[in-house]
């Protein structure tokens, strides 16, 4: 099965997951993109949507879905988004898309996290994708050196402006063998706003395709 069939089937196959009168989280991404198209078709179920990034708000409110600000809405029942690179724990490597601190607030604030995904997106050990960090811009050299001394090979993705207006550094050469120590690790360093690790709140779910993980 292709990669196409296969986001557009993990897309559909998170609405079952939703339940009724509820707010869904909802993330960011071509895999995620399938989702909001299918969420479209039972908008009239559902009381609305917290969005992690100005990509998806744009998408949602198209379709006619009340996109919510997550201070007023409280804890969420659902959080539904992709993943670049997915390990046998459900512990992810998020932020190709650079929306990866509002994503990670979402997942926080949710209940359940359903992740969806491709059968290209599983690894035995994560890292080949290279993990994006988002830092405040004048910490980008401060954070890039520290990142050296873990043994790790830092670059900008220069031109890219995150939604909150940070930068964001994509680390390449790690095998990430202990993503949780490695996100506490990253987290303490001055200047780093979030880590695209989610391994202290893995996913809940994984979806690759319509077959659960």
């Amino acid at each position: 099965m292709n990669q196409v069939n296969e986001k557009k089937l993990a897309g559909e196959a998170a609405l079952r997951y939703v339940e009724d009168g509820a707010i869904v989280g909802v993330g960011t991404g071509s895999t995620v993109a399938y989702f909001i198209d299918a969420l479209a078709g039972i908008k009239d179920r559902i009381k609305g949507a917290v969005s992690s990034s100005e990509q998806s708000t744009a998408q949602l409110k198209k379709h006619g879905i009340e996109v919510f600000d997550l201070n007023a809405t409280g804890p969420l029942d659902l959080y539904v988004d992709g993943a670049d690179e997915c390990d046998p724990f459900k512990r992810l490597i998020k932020g190709g898309g650079a929306a990866l601190t509002r994503e990670k607030i979402v997942a926080a604030a949710a209940a359940k996290f359903v992740c969806i995904i491709d059968s290209s997106k599983r690894v035995d050990v994560l890292g080949k994708f290279p993990l994006p960090i988002e830092v405040i811009p004048m910490a980008r050299s401060l954070v890039s050196r520290e990142i050296v001394k873990l043994g790790g090979q830092p670059v900008w993705r220069d031109g890219v402006v995150t939604d909150n207006g940070n930068w964001i550094i994509d680390v390449h050469g790690w095998q990430i063998t202990d993503p949780v120590a490695l996100e506490r690790e990253l987290n303490q360093l001055a200047g780093v706003v979030t880590v695209g690790l989610f391994a202290q709140r893995p996913a809940d779910v994984v979806l690759v395709g319509d077959k659960v993980m």
